[in-house]
């Protein structure tokens, strides 16, 4: 919730401090709440602390994609934009495998501390690189009003989204309230932004067609994109007896094709309508999600590997080219407050799709318990055989129900991850039009305006 309410501030707090203050103290702040946070003594501190790490984190993304195009010429921006979306794609994805291996093998803590050393030498190096490159300042007014506004329907929203499957969504008077708030706050900011003088929040972008429909198109498959990254390490925990460090080496693999071909993305892209690659891009994510649809529960290791390694080609031609799309045509002292408009778009689909496809799992394995048990009777074969072998064994009647119970639940889980990812491959598929609402683009005319941004 404080990451997705920081980030859109980028625009604002880089004209007040500077790219390159903004960003090393970010990164500063960073680390010292991931100190906090591996020295919390209980859950609520720990939240708390959370919560100021997330914020202090928001502009680092944007900022981080800001300054590496400045580090190239306009020829090479498309190489400095692949590698920038490596980081960006395959880190929530070696996340898990990484904080699996330390949670298992030494201590949650760790989590937070092995980031004090890349911290370090992260503000280091880019104080070292840039301290001399800053971009101009000026003291723009202080939205507050929008700013208050922004912090109430973002953290309404979030706070939905993060308690809705707990308390049974709309069933919960609670989360009704926070809907209300959340859309009734959204509609005082939209109005408020779009009249103030200087707004903390530039939505005028979004008269641009080239920046909403990449954003938008960004922000949905990030979504479908989290939420199947989240879901697949869930049912493989649950219900295929899989530990936190074999289900994040499941993932692993997805960065090995995405690292080989990001940076022929990026060196090509001038050359490529980018609407053609994140075609492409989609497609493969489309045909993976298809794949994974009919996995059963007698599927092995390698079998849910080979998917995961698949989508590293449409995890190279994802990010590059919708970047392009989105950040093509405008002057460079806009490319900061688009970039954070659309990052926090993307992370607000990311938090909505990982709780949607949460819930969907839940929903669907729930409907999907009731269709199989009502085939338990003694006209299954199946189920009076697997129950007539478990007694034999000396198993009670409570024993051989707990075991078929365990068994339709299972099953049930499997049909669900299976529904997800189709629906989500169909959803991939609905998304390429809305690509093609961007109009044609000169090779590289984004990259080239990014790289422009000092």
């Amino acid at each position: 919730m404080a990451n997705a309410i920081a980030v859109p501030l980028t625009g604002f707090m880089t004209q007040r401090f500077g790219q390159v203050r903004l960003f090393v103290a970010s990164v500063i702040l960073f680390m010292i709440s991931s100190l906090l946070c591996g020295l919390a003594p209980n859950m609520t501190t720990l939240i708390a602390f959370r919560a100021l790490q997330g914020f202090v984190a928001g502009p680092m993304i944007p900022l981080s994609q800001t300054l590496l195009l400045s580090s190239y010429p306009r020829a090479k921006a498309g190489l400095a934009m692949a590698m920038w979306s490596m980081t960006t794609l395959v880190a929530p994805v070696m996340g898990p495998l990484l904080g699996g291996w330390i949670t298992d093998n030494i201590s949650w803590p760790w989590i937070f501390y092995i980031n004090i050393p890349v911290g370090i030498v992260a503000a280091a190096i880019t104080w070292v690189l840039y301290r001399k490159r800053e971009s101009l300042t000026h003291k723009v007014p202080i939205d507050a009003i929008g700013l208050a506004l922004l912090v109430i329907w973002v953290g309404a929203l979030q706070l939905m989204l993060d308690k809705g499957k707990e308390l049974d969504w709309f069933h919960s008077a609670q989360i009704v309230t926070l809907a209300v708030v959340a859309v009734v706050g959204f509609a005082f900011f939209l109005i408020w932004e779009l009249t103030e003088k200087h707004p903390v929040v530039d939505l005028s972008l979004f008269k641009r067609r080239n920046f909403w429909s990449g954003a938008v198109a960004t922000a949905v498959a990030y979504g479908l994109f989290f939420g199947n990254v989240v879901l697949l390490p869930l049912w493989l925990q649950q219900w295929m007896g899989y530990t936190a460090t074999q289900a994040g080496m499941v993932m692993a693999p997805v960065g090995l094709l995405a690292i080989f071909l990001s940076p022929v993305v990026g060196l090509t892209i001038a050359k490529v309508d980018p609407r053609r690659y994140a075609t492409f891009s989609f497609l493969v994510f489309a045909l993976v999600l298809w794949m994974r649809s009919t996995f059963n529960t007698q599927a092995d290791f390698g079998t849910i590997m080979i998917p995961t390694f698949i989508q590293g080609i449409a995890m190279a031609f994802f990010f590059i080219p919708l970047v392009t799309v989105t950040l093509s045509g405008l002057t460079p002292d806009r490319i900061p407050a688009a970039s954070g408009l659309s990052n926090f778009l993307r992370i607000t689909a990311g938090a909505m799709g990982t709780s949607i496809a949460t819930t969907l799992w839940e929903n669907r394995a729930t409907l999907h318990h009731a269709q199989l048990a009502e085939s338990i009777n003694q006209g299954n074969i199946a189920a009076t055989s697997a129950m007539s072998g478990l007694a034999s064994n000396g198993f009670s009647t409570e024993q051989v129900m707990g075991q078929i119970n365990r068994l339709v639940d299972q099953q049930s889980f499997m049909l669900a991850s299976n529904d997800i990812f189709y629906a989500s491959a169909v959803l991939f598929l609905l998304l390429i039009p809305l690509v093609w609402f961007a109009r044609p683009q000169s090779g590289g005319a984004g990259s080239d305006a990014a790289a422009g941004a000092h």
